[in-house]
């Protein structure tokens, strides 16, 4: 990790509140009002927040138990989303990797289906599935994301069917392998790799997603996946809640060779704000968080960096972002580190606006491209959890039919043999 700034630290106390500083800044109350102008100019897009999960978690999605406006135990509600000047906030659909080869489809699709109601229900959100509704929107806006590839277990056209009910990011793993891509984490044995961390059926995946339109996240898949999709995929591309690795040595942050690739892609990354990935431990603070931002700006700019808080995801967040109305002190952070408003702009909202579109005139340019019709090979996957469609056993014999001595024809045969094998599939 590198060392953290150093320098005295003066505590100023400003009509009732205190601001830790670093050095020589203007007084609190003016950058305070500085920062709120600039969230209410530019709100902020949220790249990552899984509060669908607590609601499955504490309350079987059962949305009628919940009130929007103040929900125990979590991190985000609809007051501290206001709170926080969040505008936008893509919401993961995340399965846990123990459903893969068994329900993860039918499970993300509840997790979906109870991302949709809140959209609906809650009068203060709205779903958006465009780049322009997300720009013409004056609720919170929702984006629908599946967190971890293998809730479209290795399918192409479940993948279709997820962008046509509303799902616009997809991570290409969690903490799991799937058959076709590599993630970051160890602690899952299955689909160990080899020497390809991207398959075939993988690179299929990531042009599919490029032909629909949908980003292709990155965060939780591993440094060798995500060079091989940098590769592959002829759109930008995001890390939707990650950090870098340089200033925190956890396998799930950025290195700065990928930061560059990135940066050639002319995507995104997206910090991450969990204390165990910024810090390097159980604990950390607004400093720590924007040290990232800092060192991510050096590498490649700030108009390749975004938020992706990750609330209601991890337990232990930096001392002063608890929650998603925090995030006024990191952007305070950030002015006082002399960050341009034209950056924070950026990193506040522009800059995903920027590569959502530019994923959608990639989709527009594809437009006459077929659908993929890629498959997965059989042996690649748990092929005992699918359905081998075949007609039964019985009638894949040869069966003779006697009546006395006549043996009937083949035509009469194939006949009887056709309509028994409608009546049985």
């Amino acid at each position: 990790m590198l060392p953290h700034s150093v320098g005295a630290h003066v505590v100023w106390v400003c009509s009732a509140w205190c601001v830790l500083v670093h050095g020589d800044v203007g007084s609190g109350p003016s950058l305070e009002k500085q920062t709120l102008d600039l969230m209410d100019k530019y709100p902020l897009i949220d790249g990552h927040n899984d509060l669908a999960l607590q609601l499955r978690i504490r309350h079987k999605n059962k949305l009628s138990q919940v009130d929007p406006y103040h929900i125990s135990e979590v991190a985000t509600d609809i007051n501290r989303l206001r709170l926080g000047h969040v505008g936008a906030q893509v919401f993961a659909s995340y399965v846990l990797c123990g459903a893969q080869d068994k329900d993860a489809v039918r499970l993300a699709l509840e997790q979906i289906d109870v991302i949709l109601r809140l959209c609906s229900e809650w009068p203060d959100f709205e779903l958006v599935t465009s780049s322009e509704g997300l720009k013409n929107t004056r609720k919170i806006a929702c984006i629908l994301s599946l967190e971890g590839g293998h809730s479209i277990d290795s399918s192409l056209p479940a993948l279709r069917m997820f962008y046509r009910i509303g799902v616009r990011s997809m991570s290409l793993t969690h903490t799991c392998n799937t058959p076709w891509a590599e993630s970051s984490s160890k602690i899952y044995p299955t689909y160990k790799k080899e020497n390809n961390s991207l398959s075939d059926f993988g690179k299929a995946v990531v042009q599919e997603m490029n032909r629909l339109g949908m980003l292709v996240d990155l965060s939780h898949s591993s440094w060798a996946t995500a060079r091989a999709v940098l590769n592959v995929s002829v759109a930008p591309v995001i890390f939707s809640h990650s950090s870098a690795y340089t200033v925190c040595n956890h396998e799930r942050n950025v290195p700065d060779n990928l930061l560059h690739a990135l940066k050639k892609n002319k995507g995104l990354i997206m910090v991450n704000l969990y204390s165990v990935f910024v810090g390097c431990g159980p604990s950390a603070n607004v400093s720590v968080v924007a040290d990232h931002f800092d060192h991510i700006r050096r590498q490649i700019g700030a108009e390749s960096i975004g938020i992706g808080g990750d609330f209601d995801g991890a337990k232990d967040f930096p001392d002063g972002l608890e929650d998603v109305s925090k995030y006024p002190a990191l952007i305070q952070e950030l002015l006082r580190r002399n960050w341009t408003e034209a950056e924070l702009a950026g990193v506040l909202r522009l800059n995903f606006v920027r590569v959502f579109e530019e994923v959608e005139r990639v989709r527009d340019k594809l437009k006459d491209s077929p659908p993929s019709e890629a498959e997965i090979p059989l042996q690649m996957v748990n092929s005992s959890c699918r359905l081998i469609l075949r007609p039964p056993p019985a009638l894949s014999s040869v069966i003779r039919v006697r009546n006395s001595s006549t043996i009937l024809s083949a035509g009469s045969l194939l006949w009887m043999l056709y309509h028994a094998y409608l009546l049985l599939w």
